[in-house]
């Protein structure tokens, strides 16, 4: 085990919490369950709850029940505008720029794209050993675990979910999964033959038509089948769910012909005959219609579940009385990819891989036990508060070392007490939230803070800075951001700038670097370092490398080692392939800059440095492979 496990005695808890006559009326729940239920890439505008101008395009209803017994936070943010970072964000309870999992697909060399003059930092791949994820934490406190659906959190062995704190992972796609080999969106429907993996149900769900009065039918999902296999087969114990669905991230397609069918009625389109990539603007994509009602569908099945069952722990409840559900999104709607249209998230500017109220804002319900019913807040909540409230909903205990280290805040007070302003440690309320996602374009590549009505924005190419008023007087003003009014409120601006750059230096957040060879007429880059020696000693396996004299000064250092799984038995004649990933690793800088020594982890496969002058170009050095 890679933590100390040992089991905190199970407390038996008695709520006595006094809501209005409007709540859940359950004083008495022994050791409530959480269910997060966590959708991929679904916007804020793609549900039937924050509709703003133009009403949702696509049928929420099992979202749109649940928000009558919950908690609709209008307010809510991802940790990050893409997944990895949020998902690994959610699961340690630690803000994106302090694990340094800032973006997707990390843990290689830092390398500046084709169109791009700035490297992007290195940041590793997912999570590893030394974080605490509330899957740990709970299990410490008597709670089964459970991960279904989407990882996404590193693929090394020492990575997996269940060396991350669960007991129990199904990971498929589940009816996600995408048609393979020659097949295309219009030939891949379900049907009822016994021998289909995505087999349709006999049972009769949302829409009712007037072709199907009674329902239609939907594909084996595997995603919700083994979450509900995990519900019913943990009950006799407290349990925590993290259903992590793979919709409606692309592709973009429906093994539900019927559901395709509604869709292409309801917006008045046709499928064309053949499979060409969506490109009419709008929520107008029948496949993401399916997609989204096929997600709002699996939450049904959960909610169905719950509303059945008796919880043997809590006689005379159910276990829906008895089970906190947190339902969200980890980033904002994604709009387009290439050609393909996918939905629409106005009146929110922008989306996915933007820091920008479409890219962050995200839809957000808590429900559970003495949660007041169908109720809408506009209090700044973030998914990083989501650890520090679990553990306050069901009493959970963790170590100081991991508990002080927790960048969300306790939102307890906001659900139970009714109150309007979650509380910092000091008892002092919230006043702002912070992003960091610098990769991409000018347009991509930036910090933002949120501070009351107010946004803020600092690019790291331009190095401006943009200042947006989303609300003035309780009530929407500028949502769109279209108006930069940065030099009309300088006052605000300089206020908001110096709270982001204290969070940037706190959290030492890293920042996108010059590539060299994309400046060569700059005078810069002329005095960059340069590496003169580069040596091994196979013995002690340390690293000795030695600056020329006279360049521009190194301000950060830092190896990166590879290293990977362990390799698998064949199978079948099939090689599998093994997993690896880039680690960093600290560095030794000898008094005057221009010499550093490092040691090679044992378990490495190959190491090179990287270094950071004082006019932020990134000189790295050549990989060696260890022999």
């Amino acid at each position: 085990m890679k933590h100390n496990r040992t089991l905190l005695a199970i407390v038996l808890l008695a709520f006595s919490f006094s809501n209005s006559g409007n709540s859940q009326k359950k004083s008495d729940v022994i050791k409530p369950n959480v269910i997060i239920f966590y959708a991929d890439d679904l916007g804020w505008q793609d549900v039937e709850l924050n509709d703003l101008d133009e009403p949702c395009a696509w049928d929420t209803p099992n979202i749109k029940a649940l928000a009558k017994d919950a908690i609709n936070f209008t307010n809510g943010y991802s940790p990050a505008p893409t997944c990895a970072p949020s998902r690994a964000a959610l699961l340690s309870g630690l803000h994106p720029a302090k694990t340094g999992i800032t973006n997707v697909s990390g843990g290689g060399i830092p390398k500046a794209q084709r169109s791009e003059k700035y490297m992007s930092p290195y940041f590793p791949e997912g999570l590893m050993p030394d974080h605490f994820t509330i899957a740990e934490a709970l299990k410490m406190n008597g709670y089964r675990t459970g991960h279904v659906g989407k990882w996404h959190a590193g693929s090394l062995q020492i990575q997996k979910s269940t060396n991350q704190g669960f007991d129990f992972a199904h990971e498929s796609r589940g009816a996600h999964q995408g048609p393979k080999g020659a097949k295309n969106r219009l030939n891949a429907f379900a049907t009822h033959d016994k021998n289909d993996a995505y087999r349709l149900s006999e049972e009769k769900y949302f829409p009712f038509t007037k072709e199907s009065p009674e329902g239609i039918s939907y594909p084996t999902d595997a995603v919700t089948e083994n979450a509900l296999k995990f519900i019913t087969e943990n009950k006799e114990e407290p349990f925590f769910l993290y259903l992590a669905h793979w919709m409606v991230h692309y592709p973009i397609h429906s093994k539900n012909r019927e559901l395709l069918d509604y869709y292409c009625d309801k917006l008045g389109v046709e499928l064309p005959e053949v499979d060409t990539e969506w490109t009419k603007e709008g929520q107008n994509n029948p496949y993401f219609g399916a997609m989204v009602t096929t997600l709002d569908w699996s939450l049904g099945r959960v909610i169905d579940l719950l509303k059945k069952t008796d919880d043997p722990r809590n006689p005379g409840k159910k276990l829906y009385e008895t089970t906190y559900i947190i339902f969200s999104s980890d980033n904002g709607g994604a709009e387009t990819r290439r050609a393909e249209v996918m939905s629409d998230n106005a009146p929110l500017d922008k989306g996915k891989k933007y820091s920008e109220e479409g890219g962050i804002r995200v839809p957000m319900l808590i429900s559970g036990p003495n949660i007041p019913k169908e109720k809408t807040k506009d209090v700044l909540i973030n998914q990083l508060d989501f650890y520090p409230t679990i553990l306050s909903l069901t009493n959970s205990k963790i170590p100081t070392k991991y508990s002080s280290d927790l960048d969300g805040l306790d939102i307890s007070n906001v659900l139970l007490k009714n109150e309007k302003e979650v509380l910092n440690k000091d008892g002092k309320p919230r006043e702002d939230l912070w992003w960091h996602y610098p990769y991409g374009d000018e347009t991509k590549n930036q910090s933002a803070i949120r501070s009351g009505d107010y946004k803020l924005y600092k690019n790291f190419i331009t190095g401006n800075y943009v200042l947006h008023r989303l609300y003035k007087d309780g009530k929407r003003y500028d949502l769109e951001e279209q108006n930069d009014i940065a030099k009309e409120e300088p006052e605000i601006t300089k206020a908001l700038a110096s709270k982001l750059e204290n969070y940037l230096k706190d959290y030492d957040a890293k920042l996108p670097y010059k590539d060299p060879s994309k400046f060569k007429n700059e005078e810069d880059v002329a005095a960059i370092p340069v590496i003169t020696k580069d040596v091994f000693d196979a013995a002690s396996r340390k690293v000795a490398i030695t600056l020329e004299k006279g360049n521009s000064n190194v301000v950060e250092s830092y190896a990166l080692v590879k290293i990977s799984d362990k390799a698998k038995a064949k199978k079948k004649g099939k090689k599998r392939k093994v997993k690896s990933t880039y680690i960093r690793i600290p560095v030794d800088a000898g008094k005057n800059n221009l010499e550093y020594t490092f040691t090679v982890p044992k378990e490495a496969i190959e190491y090179g440095i990287i270094l950071i002058d004082e006019n932020r170009f990134m000189i790295k050095g050549e990989f060696h492979k260890v022999k």
